[in-house]
């Protein structure tokens, strides 16, 4: 009896043993743990109809500065990168030859202003003779004649001195414009001939964007629309501008339309190089839009997911306009829903989520002070 007893006991604790959990032990949850996300809601919102493409800058003044007379660089004032102010000294020339014309332009000026003179005291002389009958008017004639020759011959001298003063002045080179020596062609002791380029400025005052379109776009773009324009060296930064005009040719090379826009430039762009350009063509005054980040690529397209009863429902969208980091929902969604935002790319359909609280709503983390 003694022996069935123990035997008995020993089943007791071995059956307990290898029994169910004590109570109160946590049971280990089925399944993969909720991802963490955070919700936004689709708004309805006025949205551009825009082309986009990526254009390049041109200076519309750049002009080339070539000497306008003969000569010998003297000194030269302006170097690449200066800038420089309108009529400002960038160069001279050896003057030497033109000062000379210009004191022999004003010597035979002198004489023939003195032969002129002299000229119309005797004409006066000869018109007294012929009142008084003492000689004819065929005399009085010859010596009209001779004064009118010497007036023209006085009036060619002063054209010509006229030339020589221009030239003179053409010796100190000056800048047409206000704007930034790009290129510095000549230095002191170089001889230039009549049309020799000395620098090369540009103005970035006035610019112009050529903006390549595909074919297709011509239809939709026409001259005046308005032009949104981004510059990828200062993100976030906007110019705004209007379709100048739209040349009627395609682009041989590229096969692209050529779309022009004239830019006020405030200083913020530099000719030659790009900016982003969205030419409005259109409208929509009610698109349902979500953050880009809500809407991911799946095997059966383009999807957003919506949660509902703390799981992520996979719904199918059909996308359309990108607008400042929100999307275009064509199909699919309606407005005031909730979509997932941070954390979509990594659900799939059905999923366990947890949403994020937001920072005015979760606890504080500060000990509490002691009494």
């Amino acid at each position: 009896m003694r022996l069935a007893t123990r035997v008995s006991l020993i089943l007791a604790f071995g059956l307990a043993g290898c029994g169910g959990k004590p109570d109160g032990a946590a049971t280990k949850p089925s399944g993969p743990p909720a991802t963490l996300i955070s919700i936004a809601k689709a708004q309805s919102i006025a949205l551009d109809v825009t082309e986009d493409t990526l254009g390049t800058l041109e200076a519309l003044i750049d002009p080339k500065i070539g000497a306008e007379v003969a000569g010998r660089v003297t000194a030269v004032s302006a170097h690449a990168g200066d800038r420089v102010k309108k009529g400002q000294r960038l160069a001279e020339l050896d003057a030497s030859d033109f000062q000379i014309q210009s004191r022999s332009d004003s010597a035979e000026i002198a004489r023939l202003e003195a032969l002129v003179a002299q000229a119309d005291r005797f004409a006066e002389r000869q018109q007294s003779l012929v009142a008084k009958g003492f000689i004819s008017q065929n005399g009085a004639d010859d010596s009209i004649a001779q004064r009118n020759a010497l007036r023209a011959q006085l009036a060619t001298a002063e054209a010509r001195s006229g030339a020589t003063r221009n030239n003179l002045g053409r010796t100190t080179v000056v800048a047409p414009v206000d704007g930034i020596v790009e290129t510095q062609i000549v230095s002191p002791g170089d001889y230039v001939k009549v049309g020799d380029p000395l620098f090369r400025l540009v103005s970035n005052r006035v610019l112009r964007a050529h903006l390549p379109f595909p074919e297709a776009a011509a239809a939709r773009i026409r001259a005046g629309q308005p032009v949104r324009l981004e510059l990828p060296h200062l993100p976030g930064k906007f110019l705004r501008g209007t379709v100048e005009d739209v040349k009627p040719t395609v682009n041989e090379a590229s096969r692209a339309l050529d779309v022009l826009v004239r830019i006020d430039n405030d200083g913020s762009l530099l000719s030659g190089g790009t900016v982003n350009a969205s030419i409005v063509t259109g409208r929509k005054p009610a698109a349902v839009v979500v953050p880009e980040q809500s809407v991911v690529l799946r095997p059966v397209g383009k999807v957003v997911y919506v949660v509902k009863d703390g799981k992520a429902s996979q719904r199918i969208v059909e996308a359309g306009l990108k607008q400042d980091g929100r999307i275009e929902i064509v199909k699919g969604l309606a407005d005031g829903e909730s979509v997932v935002e941070d954390g979509a790319g990594f659900l799939t359909d059905g999923a366990a989520v947890a949403i994020k609280a937001s920072p005015a709503h979760q606890p504080d983390a500060r000990p509490a002070a002691k009494p």
